[in-house]
């Protein structure tokens, strides 16, 4: 499909469809041949470039979707509890809330503490890739994604949050079933299920808030429930029932999309995994690259407080942009031969700098907190995996959920070899 010839409108289009979601990178350039920052109606742009992206990001007068415009796009989004949960957090606010959510759970996220988690991620991981040999002995295959890729962010972030080890899968399922609605529906159909996952996980928070304040632990859920006790206005109940999903979310499956990534493509080019097993460094670049090459999340949204200037491009108050961040990653203006995967372009070059860092965490007041302990994840995890399975090969071709803003594989069918 390279080279598609279509309006900016069209190929936006294109990208809620099926064929669109599994390989949407033709429509993003597609987007691109009309320019970084391109309107598709009135009140209405898309944004494809690097600079444009970043810029925007970055742009106070830039709003994220919060629950003010939520009424203008979709205003029966109350009535669904899994848009309402997302709506009340970090995620989806704006100053000055934004800054008062993140607060509460900021400093668990600093890179000394990060840091201090290696050890524990270094376990885990050995835990899992034994696991992952018991059931692929004999040859039998292996998913790599439900077995490996999506069991160790979530069992790292319940560490952290204090989730018990026992409901770790059933976390993973229903959080999987609720981020349905981070994908821009406003069909309530398609959010019936989400819905329902959201009722049944928010009864349990409540539950193990509960348990907490009666028996209080060294963890985010005991420190939670005391922001909500103790500091009136600080966290109010949807906002508590907010941070919980956000941290569950965010905290496992774009990981587990990052993870999913580089093993494919670890097993599609080997010379990266025979230095992903060889060169303790390579891991750090090859993880920067999966992240500009196939990031977890490819779009997000802002929207405009007031009349700005865009890189040239007029953008009146109240107007929404699509901010496609997957195609800011492969802007030719920003990373030579984008298409190609090369995690040496972040090493230093002698009379030039190393590349852009991506846009895959986002930037300016919304970059994610997650972000250091996503990459230390992966840095630990893949060469581990590589190096414990040097025969791991592909059983069935991987698959990818029927999903666009947030784009990762479903399944990954492995064998691990002698």
């Amino acid at each position: 499909m390279a080279g598609l010839v279509m309006s900016p409108v069209e190929a936006l289009d294109a990208l809620g469809t099926v064929q669109g979601r599994q390989d949407p990178y033709p429509f993003y350039e597609a987007i691109r041949a009309h320019g970084q920052a391109v309107p598709t109606k009135p009140g209405r742009f898309v944004v494809v470039g690097h600079d444009a992206c970043d810029r925007a990001l970055r742009e106070p007068a830039l709003r994220v979707q919060d629950a003010r415009s939520y009424d203008v796009v979709f205003p029966s989004w109350r009535s669904h509890s899994s848009v309402r949960g997302f709506t009340s957090s970090m995620l989806y606010s704006n100053p000055p809330d934004h800054g008062r959510l993140r607060q509460v759970v900021s400093f668990a996220f600093t890179p000394p503490k990060v840091r201090r988690m290696h050890g524990v991620i270094e376990d885990m991981t050995d835990r899992l890739l034994d696991r992952m040999a018991r059931l692929g002995s004999g040859g039998s295959p292996v998913d790599l994604i439900a077995e490996f890729a999506a069991r160790l962010p979530v069992a790292v972030i319940s560490e952290m949050i204090g989730f018990p080890a026992k409901d770790q899968v059933w976390f993973r399922d229903m959080a999987s079933r609720v981020a349905v609605a981070t994908d821009g529906f406003t069909d309530p159909g398609a959010l019936t299920g989400a819905d329902a996952a959201m009722d049944e996980m928010s009864a349990y928070f409540d539950d193990l808030l509960d348990r907490r304040r009666r028996t209080p632990a060294d963890d985010l859920v005991t420190l939670l429930a005391e922001a909500h006790d103790g500091s009136p206005g600080r966290l109010d109940h949807d906002e508590l029932m907010g941070t919980m999903m956000v941290l569950l979310t965010a905290g496992f499956e774009t990981t587990s999309f990052l993870i999913g990534h580089g093993a494919m493509i670890a097993l599609e080019q080997r010379a990266h995994a025979a230095r992903l097993r060889a060169e303790p460094d390579f891991a750090d670049g090859y993880v920067e690259e999966i992240l500009r090459f196939e990031p977890p999340v490819h779009v997000t949204s802002r929207w405009a407080a007031e009349d700005l200037d865009l890189l040239g491009l007029s953008v009146p108050a109240g107007s929404k942009l699509v901010l496609i961040l997957a195609a800011a990653n492969r802007d030719p203006g920003r990373y030579p031969e984008p298409g190609r995967f090369d995690p040496d372009r972040y090493a230093p070059r002698p009379g030039g700098p190393e590349a852009t860092r991506p846009l895959s965490f986002g930037a300016g007041g919304h970059f994610c907190l997650g972000a250091p302990l996503a990459r230390l994840e992966a840095r630990i995890a893949l060469p581990r995996l590589l190096r414990r399975f040097p025969d791991l090969a592909v059983s069935e071709p991987p698959v990818y959920r029927d999903r666009w803003v947030v784009r990762g594989l479903e399944t990954f069918p492995v064998t691990l070899g002698s």
